[in-house]
């Protein structure tokens, strides 16, 4: 067998294509409009309509720009639609901008601790490697919200209002992972030079200095305490003076604490009632772990409509990017059939698309509804922070064989665990490498 390709191959190859049905109607649509629009199923998007039999009330979708802030804004839409209900503030929001200054420090000084605990393994050891790749990056897990909001607690989105920075983070991160990477070759040769530990901690302090000042001016200095004044919705004048943490603990009676995250994936190396951690992986340094427990998908589901039926928005990871229509807002999985468009079958099996690095979970969202028929979900309603002008005012709809393809993850309240879940929520967890899919 021939190890390159030849001029007969070729040859057979072009044959083979001109021999499909309909060769040169189907190459002219996807030249002319693309692979997604060419093979976009259009009875499965318009059985996409947004009305759900079990819906919470909220207002309008928040937005997150050019940013990867998509965990922190969906936690954030937990908490400010309790206090949107029991202040009569409709579209309350709360500051990101507050919160992701917060996070980008604590990345920093994880960074460098992580660099710290490394530093006599080799710059070219995968662990170091992945360490380097992205020292501080704007992305999060459940965990990191929980973390961050219970350290600093949280301030209305009027108090500290994004900047320039915080909504396109490309040039803050390139800037701040510079710094970082240079850092941290610093401090692996002090280690490796036999510094005193109180030198190593006394570099780290400086470099820690010149990350706050980084993120002052990128981000802005947040408050210590402050005033918030407003009016509600029956324009009743309201003003209080308070601190983050305060806030925070005063005026929400949700507790981001008091939730798990639930993981459902089927990998041979993932078992069911498992508590799993992310070598590596964290924003603050003593701060809440992740902490993954992977459960039964149909579990998983039927933990999420209970909780929409308890009027309990749901904080969830996925694969964003697979059988999207971002303008539509919507979400099937079957959206595009570039099977019998191309006459293949690509790996649609989420297990495997897990293993070999298609699944991932790169984006965060909120679920605020789902639709029943027989007790059964056909689709959901799900608050996306990509601002109004995608979807049903920002709200997209998903069907429910994208949850079954693409849903990796939702936090639920611990209340509602059984006694194998909550067993294993207790115990210690397996680590997974920091490369896993669930990272």
């Amino acid at each position: 067998m021939s190890k390159t390709i030849t001029a007969e191959q070729i040859a057979n190859f072009a044959q083979q294509t001109q021999a499909q049905p309909a060769v040169s109607a189907l190459a002219g649509a996807v030249q002319k409009n693309g692979i997604y629009a060419a093979s976009y199923n259009h009875t499965s998007a318009t059985a996409l309509d947004p009305v759900f039999s079990v819906e919470i009330n909220t207002g309008a979708v928040s937005n997150q720009k050019h940013s990867g802030r998509c965990w922190l804004f969906a936690a954030l839409n937990m908490l400010r639609h309790e206090f949107a209900r029991t202040h009569q503030v409709k579209d309350f929001e709360l500051s990101q901008n507050y919160d992701s200054f917060y996070d980008r420090l604590e990345k920093a000084n994880w960074f460098y601790e992580q660099i710290i605990s490394s530093a006599k393994l080799p710059r070219t050891d995968r662990k170091v490697a992945k360490l380097f790749a992205a020292p501080d990056d704007d992305g999060g897990q459940w965990s990191y919200a929980v973390a961050i909001t219970q350290k600093y607690g949280v301030v209305p989105k009027s108090v500290m209002p994004e900047t320039t920075s915080s909504e396109a983070t490309a040039q803050y991160s390139s800037v701040l992972n510079t710094k970082l990477r240079k850092d941290a070759i610093m401090l692996r040769q002090m280690i490796q030079d036999g510094a005193s530990t109180a030198a190593i901690d006394a570099q780290k302090q400086k470099f820690m200095t010149a990350v706050y000042r980084i993120t002052a001016y990128a981000f802005g200095e947040p408050p210590k305490e402050f005033t918030y004044t407003y009016r509600d919705d029956n324009q009743q004048y309201h003003t209080m003076h308070t601190t983050p943490q305060a806030f925070l603990q005063q005026e929400f009676k949700q507790n981001l604490a008091d939730y798990a995250c639930f993981a459902s994936s089927p990998q041979n190396d993932k078992a069911v009632n498992t508590l799993y951690t992310v070598d590596t992986q964290g924003n603050v340094v003593g701060g809440t772990p992740v902490r993954l427990l992977n459960v039964a998908p149909d579990r998983l589901k039927a933990l999420c409509i209970q909780l929409l039926k308890d009027n309990t928005p749901i904080w969830f990871g996925c694969d964003v990017l697979e059988n999207m229509d971002r303008v539509a807002g919507a979400l099937s999985g079957n959206l595009y059939n570039t099977d019998d468009l191309f006459s293949i079958h690509v790996n649609r099996d989420k297990a495997l698309r897990l293993d070999t690095g298609q699944g991932s979970v790169s984006h965060a969202m909120t679920l605020t509804g789902v639709d029943l028929i027989n007790d059964q979900p056909t689709k959901w309603k799900v608050e996306n922070s990509w601002g109004d002008k995608n979807g049903h005012k920002g709200y997209f709809t998903m069907d429910d064989a994208w949850f079954d393809a693409y849903v990796y993850e939702a936090v639920i309240p611990t209340k509602y665990m059984n006694a194998a879940e909550n067993k294993a929520w207790q115990g210690q967890p397996t680590i997974l490498p920091a490369w896993d899919a669930l990272s």
